[in-house]
């Protein structure tokens, strides 16, 4: 169904409302489903500054223990509220409609979220390139590599229960579970008990790069805080070696490949 409404216009990369209303009631049945997207945004971006300022007040540990005690709660209210206003129950703290899902169409949603999640990345990348260039969006880039990698490792070893220091098996298994796992091809050479070589065999980034006749992105910087952090919040033990990374030359089976020791 396509919506003809002459009080919303394009502006930039925006569509907006340009009627004068005073109130949520006076919205047309588009416009109220605008402004619902848009609250959705609001709550997303004021959890994330939450995190933010308790990280900067009490640092990354203890701002991943109380959004651990925090989101978990504001899920369960909700939910529950949600579950209430659009008719869904709740199954074992999960939406009945997910639980519902064929298990192939759960995958293929994971993939679709995996693949926007990499989309946002690189709207966001290109969003600062275009307002400030190259460099401050690399700058951009590396710092929130810095801070969302650690994050995706104890988001994985909470999920998983993982000991406090699981050793290399443990980050083997996280490697498996990140969100470029789905959308990546990678493998994992064994090195022995105390160490092993992850390769990045596939990089969407990077292959849609070449084929478009680009030079390879230059993401060592990047790599060697994302990789780093995610080691040493599975076990601080492990320590990281760049094995190779782009602007580095590497071979055709592989884009980037990093040694994990411990």
């Amino acid at each position: 169904m396509r919506l003809e409404n002459k009080d919303v216009k394009q502006e930039g990369n925006q569509k907006v409302i340009t009627k004068d209303v005073g109130r949520l009631e006076d919205f047309n049945h588009e416009e109220l489903v605008r402004f619902l997207v848009d609250m959705l945004h609001r709550i997303v971006v004021h959890h994330t500054l939450w995190f933010r300022e308790v990280e900067h007040q009490f640092g990354m540990p203890k701002a991943l223990e109380i959004m651990n005690a925090a989101f978990k709660r504001s899920y369960e209210i909700q939910m529950q509220r949600l579950g209430k206003t659009l008719g869904f129950e709740m199954v074992n703290d999960l939406p009945k409609p997910l639980l519902d899902l064929p298990r192939e169409v759960l995958i293929k949603l994971m993939d679709s979220l995996a693949v926007n999640w990499l989309v946002n990345d690189g709207v966001w990348f290109q969003a600062v390139e275009n307002a400030y260039g190259m460099f401050d969006a690399k700058r951009c880039n590396d710092t929130c590599w810095a801070r969302f990698s650690p994050f995706e490792a104890w988001s994985i070893k909470q999920f998983f229960n993982m000991p406090e220091m699981p050793g290399l098996e443990g980050l083997k298994k996280a490697l498996q579970f990140r969100i470029y796992a789905r959308i990546n091809k990678q493998s994992i050479i064994e090195e022995g008990p105390n160490s092993f070589v992850f390769q990045m065999n596939d990089c969407r980034v990077q292959a849609a790069r070449k084929r478009k006749g680009l030079e390879d992105y230059p993401c060592k910087s990047a790599g060697l805080v994302e990789y780093r952090s995610f080691a040493e919040t599975i076990d601080p033990r492990i320590r990281t070696e760049c094995v190779g990374c782009p602007p580095d030359p590497h071979p055709e089976e592989w884009w980037c490949a990093w040694r994990f020791t411990i």
